[in-house]
């Protein structure tokens, strides 16, 4: 019995993650458009992404990695073309809807940076443990150009939780592959020293800021800064109903906040289903998380192995940043909570990268 809850933990923790999403979002409908049955929609997601694992099972690794620079090209072409033909949702165009359903391009571009990375690092290492610093200075520039191109993209849309994945995925390869880590130093300084004169302008220049970056964003900016100050309706309503939930919680949500099926599940879940519920999901998250990253001792191909770091780096980080958002601990950055918010785009997504995982470690030397 051991041995086959081990073997299949993967989707047992598929299908409590499916469970748990289900009850949350079954939770907002009073407060959503009638008839919206997005419960039911997220049934659907899920079905598309545990197909989307089984046919990644099928494909070879190396398909995946070779054709990682037209999977790129088409991401960005779909970022660039939001511009003209995207909807646009709280004063964000990232989304195509068509017959109602919505697509997020820059949730499958995690995918494509997260291949083409290690496509070029296989390409420039081969055989070789170590190259000269003059194709490191080659190949950290081009990973750096493969995270610019979109997050310049995503950033005029603007969606800054986004960016901030492409940069753990990018910051997770660069760490983990055989890059000297003295050009990590340098990309990290330059990130700092950037955001640095960015935060220069933002204090003291508000004018030459707002005609830089515009108004939307800086209202943004202006909300990441001063999270701490707590204040918002949408941070405001959400600690109110989880600090009154108790420990068995309300029977249902007890009042709206914006982003309740989305950024905020959290909350919606945590508020309904109490205290002891709430922590039940926090220790289930990062226990999957933890499943994730030990899973890396069964992976035999060292560029497989950056891989599957990259992908537990996202998921660490993404459950770090929402679940801690929503009770006040971090900025909000709209983002979703992996596998329980609803959303098609981020449910196939995600499942996708499981399935890159699991055929990383299906494959040997």
């Amino acid at each position: 019995m051991k041995k086959l809850i081990k073997e299949n933990a993967l989707y047992i923790y598929i299908g409590l993650f499916l469970i748990i999403s289900y009850f949350s979002i079954y939770q907002t409908k009073d407060y959503l458009l009638p008839n919206s049955y997005l419960h039911y929609k997220q049934l659907i997601w899920y079905t598309i992404g545990i197909i989307a694992i089984f046919i990644i099972k099928k494909i070879k690794l190396e398909y995946l990695y070779k054709y990682s620079i037209y999977l790129y090209i088409l991401n960005i072409l779909l970022l660039f073309g939001l511009f003209f033909f995207g909807t646009e949702i709280n004063n964000s165009k990232s989304w195509y809807i068509i017959n109602g359903i919505s697509f997020q391009p820059s949730e499958f571009m995690k995918i494509s940076i997260i291949l083409l990375d290690i496509l070029l690092i296989k390409k420039f290492y081969k055989k070789k443990d170590k190259i000269s610093s003059k194709e490191e200075f080659k190949l950290l520039f081009l990973i750096i150009l493969i995270f610019l191109i979109p997050s310049i993209l995503t950033f005029l849309q603007p969606d800054t939780g986004s960016i901030i994945g492409y940069l753990i995925i990018t910051i997770s390869i660069i760490y983990f592959s055989n890059i000297n880590k003295k050009w990590l130093n340098i990309f990290l300084f330059s990130l700092l020293l950037f955001f640095l004169v960015f935060l220069f302008i933002y204090f003291n220049y508000q004018d030459l800021f707002i005609v830089i970056f515009g108004n939307s964003f800086f209202y943004r900016i202006d909300r990441l800064i001063n999270w701490q100050s707590k204040s918002g309706i949408q941070l405001n309503n959400s600690l109110i109903a989880i600090g009154s939930s108790g420990l068995i919680g309300h029977s249902k949500i007890p009042l709206y906040y914006p982003e309740l099926e989305t950024d905020f599940i959290f909350t919606s879940f945590s508020s309904v289903y109490g205290f002891f519920a709430g922590l039940f999901l926090i220790m289930f998250v990062f226990s999957f998380d933890l499943y994730i990253i030990n899973s890396i001792k069964n992976v035999h191909n060292k560029h497989d192995r950056i891989t599957v770091f990259s992908i537990a780096s996202l998921f660490v980080y993404q459950h770090i940043q929402n679940i801690g958002m929503t009770i006040g601990l971090l900025p909000i950055t709209g983002i979703t909570l992996p596998l329980i918010s609803y959303g098609g785009s981020s449910i196939i997504s995600f499942l996708i990268l499981i399935g890159i995982i699991e055929k990383c470690k299906e494959k040997k030397n």
